[in-house]
């Protein structure tokens, strides 16, 4: 492999934060990830991030965007989405009940993914999913 090269690829998305943007992600991660096992799953988790994004943060106001990233490597598909900040409350992982209408979407990511992160910086928060390919995958990036 030549000193310059890297064996991860990573796409970049921005998207303005409108609803219908959350569908826009979903189809351009599941072209990335076309013939990969953990395309639904990515497609899921993409489409609860961005929709959290969108509904819940900055992102979602008028010029608002979200930022999404993809990085595959032979074993692990990172999905990130960065919005625009402007709450004080961090996302929680919480079990909504039977009746509930939303509050579902971080808990389908947190069963979905191997590892779930957030990191917070001045501009927003930076949601971070990673899917882990098996074994039997090794050496392909899915």
């Amino acid at each position: 492999m030549h000193e310059y090269t890297s064996r991860a690829r990573v796409w970049g998305l921005t998207c303005p934060g409108l609803p219908e943007e959350v569908s826009r992600a979903r189809r351009w991660t599941r072209d990335i990830l076309r013939g990969s096992p953990m395309a639904d799953d990515a497609a899921v988790i993409v489409s609860e991030l961005s929709s959290n994004a969108v509904l819940h943060t900055a992102s979602g106001r008028e010029s608002g965007s979200f930022h999404l990233a993809v990085a595959v490597t032979a074993r692990v598909v990172a999905l990130s989405v960065t919005d625009a900040g402007g709450t004080d409350t961090a996302p929680e992982i919480n079990r909504a009940g039977d009746g509930a209408t939303n509050g579902r979407g971080l808990h389908i990511v947190n069963s979905l993914a191997h590892q779930v992160v957030v990191h917070d910086s001045d501009g927003g928060r930076t949601v971070t999913a990673e899917l882990f390919a098996g074994p039997h995958r090794a050496g392909r990036p899915w």
